[in-house]
C-alpha cells in the first residue's frame, strides 16, 4: 500500500482521528477515549468521544502556539516535525498535569480528564498557565529509542 492510499484509507477509515496519538503511541500518555486502530500493519488512534475530541482540538494549537518561540520556530505552516510535535504534545500534558498535580509522575494516564479538569479549574482552554506549561514542553526529552544490539 503506497502513502496516498494509505492516507486516504485512514480518512475513511477512522473520521475522528485522536489529536494527542503521538503522544499516545510513544506511551507517554494514555487516554479512556482513545481507541487503537491498526490499518496495513500501522497503528493509529481514534477518538470515541465527540465531546473530549472538539475539546483535544481547542487545545493542541494552543498548546502549539505558545510554544513556538521555545521551538525555535516563528510560524507554523502545516504539521510539525515529529521531534517538535513529541514535545508539544508530550511535554505539553505533562506541563498540564503538573499545574494540577504537582507531586504527580510518570505517564499521564488519562488525557480526556486531565483536559476537563484544567478546562474547569483554570476557567477555559484560553486560561491556561501557558507560560508554565512551555517550560515543561522545552524541557521535555523523548525516551530514546533501542538500537541493534
Amino acid at each position: 500500500m503506497d502513502e496516498k492510499e494509505f492516507k486516504a484509507t485512514y480518512r475513511d477509515y477512522n473520521d475522528r482521528p485522536c489529536v494527542f496519538a503521538k503522544a499516545l503511541l510513544s506511551r507517554c500518555a494514555g487516554c479512556s477515549r482513545a481507541e487503537k486502530l491498526n490499518i496495513a500493519e500501522r497503528e493509529a488512534m481514534a477518538c470515541n468521544s465527540d465531546a473530549a475530541w472538539q475539546q483535544c482540538q481547542v487545545l493542541l494549537p494552543l498548546l502549539r502556539n505558545n510554544a513556538l518561540f521555545a521551538l525555535r520556530l516563528t510560524h507554523i505552516e502545516g504539521p510539525l516535525p515529529h521531534g517538535k510535535e513529541i514535545k508539544v504534545q508530550c511535554g505539553g500534558l505533562l506541563g498540564l498535569r503538573a499545574a494540577l498535580e504537582p507531586a504527580a509522575e510518570g505517564p499521564v494516564t488519562d488525557v480526556y480528564s486531565l483536559v476537563a479538569a484544567a478546562a474547569a479549574d483554570f476557567g477555559g482552554l484560553q486560561s491556561l498557565p501557558y507560560g508554565e506549561l512551555v517550560k515543561v514542553v522545552v524541557s521535555y526529552q523523548p525516551r530514546k529509542r533501542g538500537g541493534m544490539r
